[in-house]
């Protein structure tokens, strides 16, 4: 696996993660207080750093072969349940993922809370929810970067690729101070899904001891080979929602 593959697979899974976080975020502040939101998300961010902190030398002592078959038991969870729905909401079978929905719903959420002092923290709703979707979405970040760190010996690259994703995404959260409806997270899913199922499979099979014809280089053929699976899955779903739809 290329520093640019590694680079490009961590990088669309942090964003991904990070507009989800976002948009709770600023439906926070928007409608309650904003400096509550902030010390939320500071706090939780916090505590990613310290799990961070412990979780990657610790990785790196487990042995080459225990580690791979681990991360690829894990890159395989994450990445056929983002393949799953991806396929799901191509097909028309799960409605599409709406960052506006989700921000009028959060929105209308926070304005009907009640306000509650503890403190030096002024609105206590705001920093637990802020706290909480750092802290949910911000563990999912540093599983993958932590996996394709450790496993690639380049945890490094790995941890500047996921903080550059989340930068990105918070600049444009703040720019706009709106949803990051324009981000096109459902094809970014689509896309991580299949790269993460990919990795997963690779990595997997390498950590049994099994060997993949042309090492790294299969890699070329089984990330198309998946996303061909999907999209053939995608036309035949959405054959039979259309044949459905007219006998009903």
């Amino acid at each position: 696996m290329t520093t640019y593959a590694l680079v490009i697979a961590v990088l669309l899974a942090c964003v991904v993660e990070a507009v989800e976080a976002v948009t709770i975020i600023l439906a926070a502040g928007t409608a309650r207080d904003w400096r509550s939101s902030l010390q939320g998300t500071a706090v939780g961010l916090l505590l990613l750093a310290a799990v961070c902190a412990i979780l990657g030398p610790s990785v790196n002592q487990i042995p080459l072969n225990p580690l791979r078959l681990f991360v690829g038991t894990i890159l395989l969870i994450f990445g056929l349940q983002w393949l799953r729905k991806a396929i799901l909401r191509a097909s028309g079978y799960k409605a599409l993922h709406d960052e506006d929905a989700i921000f009028r719903r959060e929105l209308a959420e926070a304005r009907a809370a009640q306000t509650i002092t503890r403190g030096a923290i002024a609105d206590w709703y705001s920093f637990v929810l802020c706290f909480k979707a750092v802290v949910l979405e911000g563990l999912e970040v540093v599983l993958i970067v932590v996996t394709f760190g450790a496993n690639q010996h380049r945890l490094g690259v790995a941890a500047l690729a996921g903080a550059a994703g989340v930068i990105l995404v918070a600049i444009a959260g703040v720019a706009v101070r709106a949803p990051l409806s324009r981000v096109p997270e459902n094809t970014m899913k689509f896309a991580v899904g299949i790269m993460l199922t990919a990795y997963g499979a690779f990595w997997g099979a390498e950590g049994a001891h099994a060997s993949w014809p042309g090492d790294d280089a299969s890699l070329l053929w089984l990330i198309p080979a998946i996303a061909g699976f999907a999209l053939v899955l995608v036309i035949g779903l959405r054959t039979i929602r259309a044949r459905q739809e007219v006998t009903a």
